[in-house]
C-alpha cells in the first residue's frame, strides 16, 4: 500500500462541530413580509400568533400574508427575472459566490438560527445546530457549486445543421415548505432554484415561519438583487393556494401532506399548467430479517421512527419483522423506547419534545386510541406527557396487522408499528401494499436478499442497514402518491431547468 493510501485511510472523520449552549435571550427581529429586500405589513393590516409547543405560549406576531401580497411578491420576483436584469445578467459564477456568501452569514447566525428552530418547532436543540443548520450549510454548499456546471450539450443531428441545447431558468417559482424542518426545506427550496437562475416567492408553515423570516435578512446581506426571494408568511387555504393558482408563477415546489399536494397540482392544471414538484407523505417500511444485526437493527429502528417526535416524513413507520426474532426485536424496541427523555428540547440530555401544535397532537392521540381498539397490542406508551405542552409518551404497538389505520395511515408522531412476517415474497407484497413510496429499508448481512429488495421496493430511497442516511449529494423523493421530481443531488438541480433545442441552418456539416 502507498504512502498516500496509508494517509487516505488513517485520516481522520471531521469533527461534528461542539454544541454550545443555546440562547437564553433570543430576540425576534423579522416578523413582517419580506418583498424586494424590503419589510412589508400585511395588505390586509392582519397578523397571526406563533406559539412554542414546548410550553403553548405565545412566541410573537407575525404579519399574515394572502393573495395581495402574493401579487406582490409574484411582481417583485417578475421583474428581478426580466431579460437585462441585475440577476439575469449575472455571471453564473457569482451566483454561487452570493449562495455560498449566504451560507457564511448562516454559520455566523447557526445559534441564534439554531435556538430560534428548537424554540419555535420543539425540536431538540442538539439536533437544530448540528443536523439541521449542518444541512442547510451543505446543501447550500453543493448548490454553489453547481451554479456554473448547469450545462447543455451539442447533438449530432441529421442534415446540415448544428444543433445544441441550453438549460435555462425556469422563471418565477413558487415554494410552499412544511413545520417539521423549516429551515432545511427553505434551504433545500432555494438553494437549487436560485444556483439556476429563477427567482423565488417561498411561503413557510405558519406554524414555523421565524428562522424564514430571519433567512430574508441574510439574504439582502449576502447581496441578492431586490426581488429575487421574496417571503410571504400566512396560511395555506390561503397565501399557499394564491400561489398553487397564480398565473404568473411558472413553477411550484411543495413539500407537505399528499392531501394538500392534490390540491396544488390540481391548482396548477386549472391555472396556466405550471410545472409541479411534490414530496408529500410517506409510510415507509422498514424490514428486518433474522440474520440482520439485531442491536444495530433495533437502534435504526427507534431513531428512524422517534427522531424528531415521529414528525419525519420518510419515518420507518412500518416495521417488518422475521418471526424467528419478533419476540426478542420488540422486547429490545420497547426497552429502548422507555429510555427516552422528555422535556424541554432546550435542555441537555433531553431526547424527546413536543408535537408541533394541539391539532397534530389530537391526531396522534386518536390514532394512537384507534390502534388499541382494533386489536394492535400496546407495549408501552399511548397517552400524553406533562402538565403543559403538546408532549406524547414514546409508544410502540406489536401485534400490528396491515388492515389497521395505524399500519395504514401516516401518524406523523412518536407511535411505532412492529409487525411479524414468514417469508421474502410476503414481505416484498406487503411492503409495497400502500399509496406511499417514499422510502424503505431493509436491515440483513445477506448480499442477495439486499440487492433483491432494493430493486423490488417501490420507494425513492432504499437503505440497507441504515436508516435516514442522506446528503446534500443525493436525490430524494418519491414514488407513488408520495411525490413527484427530486430534490437535492444533480437531479435536483435539474428540476429547476427547461431545456431548449436551438438549430442552426449551416453551409456544410463536417463530422
Amino acid at each position: 500500500m502507498s504512502t498516500e493510501k496509508k494517509k487516505l485511510d488513517s485520516a481522520p472523520t471531521p469533527a461534528p462541530p461542539s454544541l454550545p449552549a443555546p440562547l437564553t435571550d433570543l430576540k425576534i427581529k423579522y416578523t413582517k413580509i419580506f418583498i424586494n429586500n424590503e419589510w412589508h405589513d400585511s395588505v390586509s393590516g392582519k397578523k397571526f400568533p406563533v406559539f412554542n409547543p414546548a410550553t403553548g405560549e405565545k412566541i410573537c406576531e407575525v404579519e399574515e400574508g394572502d393573495k395581495e401580497d402574493v401579487d406582490k411578491a409574484v411582481k417583485a420576483a417578475r421583474k428581478a427575472f426580466e431579460l437585462g436584469s441585475p440577476w439575469r445578467t449575472m455571471d453564473a459564477s457569482e451566483r454561487g459566490r452570493l449562495l455560498n456568501k449566504l451560507a457564511d452569514l448562516i454559520e455566523r447566525d447557526r445559534l441564534l438560527l439554531a435556538t430560534m428552530e428548537s424554540i419555535d418547532g420543539g425540536k431538540l436543540f442538539a439536533n437544530s445546530y448540528i443536523m439541521d443548520l449542518g444541512g442547510c450549510l451543505n446543501s447550500l454548499r453543493y448548490c454553489a457549486g453547481w451554479a456554473d456546471k448547469i450545462q447543455g450539450r451539442t447533438i449530432p443531428m441529421d442534415g446540415n445543421y448544428f444543433t445544441f441545447t441550453r438549460r435555462e431558468p425556469i422563471g418565477v417559482c413558487g415554494q410552499i415548505i412544511p413545520w417539521n424542518f423549516p429551515l432545511v426545506m427553505f434551504i433545500w427550496k432555494i438553494a437549487p432554484a436560485l444556483s439556476c437562475g429563477n427567482t423565488v416567492v417561498i411561503k413557510p408553515a405558519e406554524q414555523t415561519p421565524l428562522t424564514a423570516l430571519h433567512m430574508g435578512s441574510l439574504i439582502k446581506e449576502a447581496g441578492f438583487p431586490p426581488g429575487v426571494v421574496n417571503i410571504v408568511p400566512g396560511y395555506g387555504p390561503t397565501a399557499g393556494a394564491a400561489i398553487a393558482n397564480h398565473m404568473d408563477i411558472d413553477k411550484v415546489a411543495f413539500t407537505g401532506s399528499t392531501e394538500v399536494g392534490k390540491k396544488i397540482k390540481e391548482a396548477a392544471g386549472k391555472s396556466n399548467l405550471k410545472r409541479v414538484t411534490l414530496e408529500l407523505g410517506g409510510k415507509s417500511p422498514n424490514i428486518i430479517f433474522a440474520d440482520a444485526d439485531l442491536d444495530s437493527a433495533v437502534e435504526f429502528a427507534h431513531i428512524g421512527l422517534f427522531y424528531h417526535q415521529g414528525q419525519c416524513c420518510v419515518a420507518g413507520s412500518r416495521i417488518f419483522v422475521e418471526e424467528p426474532i419478533y419476540e426478542e426485536f420488540v422486547r429490545r424496541s420497547v426497552a429502548r423506547a422507555k429510555k427516552n427523555i422528555l422535556g424541554n428540547p432546550l435542555t441537555p440530555g433531553v431526547q424527546q419534545g413536543p408535537q408541533i401544535d394541539k391539532e397534530q397532537y389530537d391526531r396522534i392521540l386518536s390514532l394512537i386510541e384507534s390502534g388499541k381498539k382494533e386489536g394492535a397490542k400496546l407495549e408501552c406508551g399511548g397517552g400524553p406527557w406533562g402538565d403543559k405542552g403538546f408532549y406524547i409518551q414514546p409508544t410502540v404497538f406489536s401485534d400490528v396487522s396491515d388492515d389497521m389505520r395505524i399500519a395504514k395511515e401516516e401518524i406523523f408522531g412518536p407511535v411505532q408499528q412492529i409487525m411479524k412476517f414468514k417469508s421474502i415474497d410476503e414481505v416484498i407484497k406487503r411492503a409495497n401494499n400502500t399509496q406511499y413510496g417514499l422510502a424503505a429499508a431493509v436491515f440483513t448481512k445477506d448480499l442477495d436478499k439486499a440487492l433483491t429488495f432494493a430493486a423490488a421496493l417501490q420507494a425513492g430511497m432504499v437503505w440497507v442497514n441504515c436508516y435516514s442516511a442522506m446528503s446534500a449529494q443525493c436525490p430524494f423523493g418519491g414514488f407513488k402518491m408520495s411525490g413527484n421530481g427530486r430534490e437535492l443531488g444533480e437531479h435536483g438541480v435539474h428540476e429547476y431547468t427547461e431545456v431548449k433545442t436551438v438549430t442552426i441552418k449551416i453551409p456544410q456539416k463536417n463530422s
